[in-house]
């Protein structure tokens, strides 16, 4: 219970943009040489089990992620200081309106309202730092009723974590129970109302997190 309310106590969803080529490149996406960000909304979480909710007129995207979870108040801080900022990790789906989203890019304008809908983070409870020793060898993969559609490594990511927290925390300050979602492989694609949603953590073989979640239409509410 601890784990989940230091997640559930963050401020601040901080979801780093195109930290794997292969999905910046199947998006049609130029391949970053800085990070950047893009903030979501805390009241976006969805725990195990729970349903990611598809809005009327949204064609809606998985992206599986490695978050990391802010143990620990900090801004400036140095890659060399980062993982004692660190209280663990965690297995997060970050959902996207992708017609929204390309729309808003031709635009111009921010992502705010296709990554913030209600359901959009589903997410896993807190993985104790130790049991992760290398950010940069975990296993992520995701499964839509059964059938594989994510399967990567965070070896592939641009930007790796320490400098990520660096980064971020030379914007604004990182703070405890806040996460940082830390890019997504390539494989992304639609989730319809009906179908399931599993998704894993892993490293060398062992898996650390299982999640699912069902897919059903966001309910008209007065």
């Amino acid at each position: 219970m601890a784990s989940r309310n230091l997640i559930a106590s963050g401020r601040k969803i901080v979801a780093i943009g195109r930290n794997f080529s292969e999905h910046a490149k199947e998006l049609g996406n130029a391949v970053p040489k800085t990070p950047f960000f893009f903030l979501k909304p805390t009241s976006s979480y969805i725990s195990n089990g729970q349903s990611i909710e598809v809005p009327t007129g949204c064609e809606v995207h998985h992206e599986v992620e490695l978050g990391v979870v802010i143990g620990k108040d900090g801004r400036d801080i140095p890659a060399s200081q980062a993982e004692s900022h660190v209280a663990g990790y965690t297995l997060a789906l970050d959902m996207t309106a992708r017609n929204l989203q390309d729309a808003a890019k031709k635009a111009g304008l921010p992502w705010s309202a296709a990554k913030g809908y209600d359901t959009f983070t589903p997410i896993g409870d807190l993985i104790p730092k130790d049991s992760i020793p290398d950010t940069n060898n975990v296993d992520l993969s995701l499964k839509i009723d059964g059938v594989t559609k994510q399967n990567g490594n965070t070896k592939d990511m641009i930007f790796k974590v320490p400098m990520l927290i660096e980064y971020v925390s030379s914007i604004m300050k990182l703070q405890a129970g806040d996460v940082i979602l830390t890019g997504t492989p390539a494989g992304v694609g639609p989730v319809k109302p009906g179908e399931t949603v599993t998704c894993e953590l892993g490293t060398k073989g062992t898996i650390l997190s299982q999640l699912r979640f069902p897919v059903v239409a966001r309910p008209n509410k007065p």
